[in-house]
């Protein structure tokens, strides 16, 4: 089963610096601060962190508190109300923070596969409703929670467009943008465009508190309609010189909080360990490298977020998180583990499937109680939400809260 982590999330410290070093403090990150009630919620991280959905300086403190502390927050792909529910589910368990992330074909799977979608207007409509679900049920799970999307390419930036105008207007009403961040995926363009593009967008992030992660390099393999698997492979693995141009580039934006996904043999899919060279050095060379460009004390000035897992050891992933991976994504291993659970309960119960009535305990014994979607969906809930507590084991963030 595979770690399908996210992205190298660079830029946290690096990322919420420019903020300090221009001596200003955006209007989004200074209201989430002004709002946020003096005592703590939780005794392990800042009192700008509360249950519920986490955005502008919130989010700034939660990923600064993940790097100090040395633990990775689980980013989990969902395609519908019963994968988001199954995240806060497990986090409420393990007793720590998660990302619930939306990819443009699983915000188009919330709104409806039927529905026309030449126009982004399903995958806009979808993912907009699934965050609004997170917005309303969130804080029940007494856990913080990003909201977050997954790679966009440079052909779907409309799909961001329309999350943006949507936190737009939740932020009027609220003074909070509706997604924590975005990410946004150019690494099949020239470094100078990537980041000339990501650079435009963070400036009009920074007004929302909304973070930016952006890619450099490419993650192999295959996910939702990204398909890496015949790059060259030289192109699967950063160099610091990339990441110091990104950092220097984007800390030109006044308050603009941004994460880097540096590619490190990364490879989206199932393989099994052994059958991919990760190479997490290259972060810590890239920590060096900035460090030294910058002259700062700060050994981790960045934040990296780690995309693509599969094959990976569980020592090359805590290896990771010590360069400063604060956030890995999963899809593949929670994919299953949810198909799994579903398969189990259809094994244990499968004589009670096969009609509306009749069953090993009689004729006209009824099986209504066996087939009602809820049960082999709520099945699919508890194996996934068990896969993500084994995930923030292996990722050191259980009971990071209190």
């Amino acid at each position: 089963m595979k770690l399908a982590i996210a992205s190298l999330l660079i830029g946290s410290a690096a990322a919420f610096a420019p903020a300090a070093s221009f001596g200003v403090r955006s209007t989004a990150l200074n209201m989430a601060t002004e709002t946020a009630e003096k005592h703590q919620a939780f005794a392990k991280l800042p009192a700008t962190v509360k249950p519920g959905v986490v955005t502008g300086q919130a989010l700034v403190d939660l990923l600064d508190a993940a790097k100090a502390q040395g633990y990775a927050i689980p980013g989990v792909n969902i395609v519908g109300s019963n994968s988001i529910n199954a995240c806060m589910e497990a986090a409420a368990k393990y007793g720590g923070p998660i990302m619930v992330t939306f990819s443009k074909g699983g915000g188009q799977f919330i709104a409806g596969k039927s529905l026309a979608n030449d126009k982004d207007q399903a995958s806009i409509a979808g993912t907009i409703a699934g965050a609004k679900h997170v917005h309303e049920v969130a804080k029940l799970y007494g856990v913080p929670v990003v909201l977050h999307t997954d790679h966009c390419q440079k052909a779907w930036l409309p799909w961001i467009d329309g999350l943006y105008a949507a936190s737009e207007e939740h932020f009027k009403t609220t003074g909070q943008p509706l997604f924590s961040s975005h990410m946004l995926d150019l690494s099949e363009e020239p470094l100078e465009e990537n980041i000339a593009i990501c650079k435009s967008y963070l400036e009009k992030f920074a007004k929302l508190g909304i973070l930016l992660e952006f890619e450099l390099g490419v993650t192999g393999g295959e996910e939702d309609g990204v398909d890496n698997s015949d790059v060259d492979s030289s192109r699967l693995y950063t160099q610091p010189e990339e990441v110091y141009y990104a950092y220097e580039q984007l800390s030109q934006v006044p308050n603009g909080a941004f994460t880097c996904a540096a590619s490190f043999g990364n490879v989206h899919g199932v393989y099994a360990p052994g059958n991919v060279d990760l190479q997490p050095i290259i972060l810590y060379n890239s920590q060096k490298y900035i460090q030294e460009k910058l002259g700062c004390d700060d050994d981790k000035p960045m934040k990296f977020v780690f995309h693509g897992g599969s094959g990976s050891s569980v020592e090359d992933i805590q290896y990771a998180i010590g360069a400063g991976v604060i956030k890995m994504n999963i899809d593949t291993d929670t994919q299953w583990a949810f198909w799994d659970g579903v398969r189990a309960y259809e094994a244990k119960y499968h004589d009670y499937l096969q009609g509306q009535i009749g069953n090993p305990e009689g004729d006209q014994k009824p099986n209504k109680k066996y087939y009602d979607p809820r049960m082999m969906l709520r099945a699919g809930e508890e194996s996934m939400a068990a896969r993500l507590v084994k995930a923030a084991e292996d990722l050191k963030c259980v009971n990071v809260l209190n």
